[in-house]
């Protein structure tokens, strides 16, 4: 993987991670890792001692506890490089583990790269420091993992476009307007004329209510006869 060039763009997506991002990244880990291991101790602890009435403490001092806990290291890391090219810490500083040439990390090379970790500190600093020699900003461990560390995501990047994001919507044309979303009020109430019948239908003409005069009383001339 070449090194990338800065006039390639602001994006971070890619580049070389720095030193104290990943120095950041490993504290983090080693705090986290610590936690749950004593976690686990003292939870075993507190069961050994309900079972056989005894109380048992378990400290990184003993040989044994110190054995598996290095073990507990190696399957923290290597588990988290193997699967995801990340650990929790690293996904936290936005850098992830990859291949030489940017592809994604195999499970073989994330395990590899665990059980090469330790040279950082048996070598006195010296697998460390190399990260600062090598142009591609590895350690021994990277070299013999055939692995290097970038950036994953970009902050800046992610800042811009959500502030572009509302210009963007309102230059597409996405959104329906406001008259859109509420309809004109003579949608809503129908007019008056269509709820109340005209009067005239109501009430009918007086003349087919009331008959003629001379069909009620009849003809005056022939009864007085």
């Amino acid at each position: 993987m070449s090194a990338p060039s800065p006039a390639a763009g602001k994006t971070l997506w890619g580049h070389y991670a720095g030193s104290v991002s990943r120095l950041v990244a490993f504290v983090v880990d080693l705090v986290l890792s610590i936690a749950v291991f004593e976690l686990a101790l003292a939870g075993i602890s507190y069961i050994a001692q309900i079972v056989t009435g005894n109380a048992i403490g378990l400290h990184r001092s003993n040989i044994v506890v110190l054995v598996i806990f290095i073990a507990w290291e190696f399957v923290y890391f290597g588990n988290a490089w193997a699967s995801s090219g990340r650990t929790p810490g690293m996904a936290l500083l936005g850098i992830c583990v990859v291949r030489v040439d940017g592809t994604v990390l195999s499970p073989r090379q994330g395990w590899l790269r665990a059980l090469a970790f330790p040279l950082g500190f048996l070598t006195l600093g010296v697998g460390f420091i190399w990260i600062f020699v090598d142009r591609e900003r590895r350690a021994v461990y990277d070299v013999i993992a055939g692995s290097t560390v970038v950036y994953a995501w970009d902050a800046r990047t992610g800042r811009l476009r959500f502030l572009a994001r509302p210009a963007g919507l309102r230059m597409s044309g996405n959104p329906p307007p406001a008259q859109q979303l509420t309809p004109p009020a003579q949608q809503l109430t129908p007019p008056a004329q269509q709820l109340t019948p005209p009067a005239q239908q109501l009430t009918p003409p007086a003349q087919q209510l009331t008959p003629p005069a001379e069909q009620v009383t009849g003809m005056s001339g022939p009864e007085s006869g």
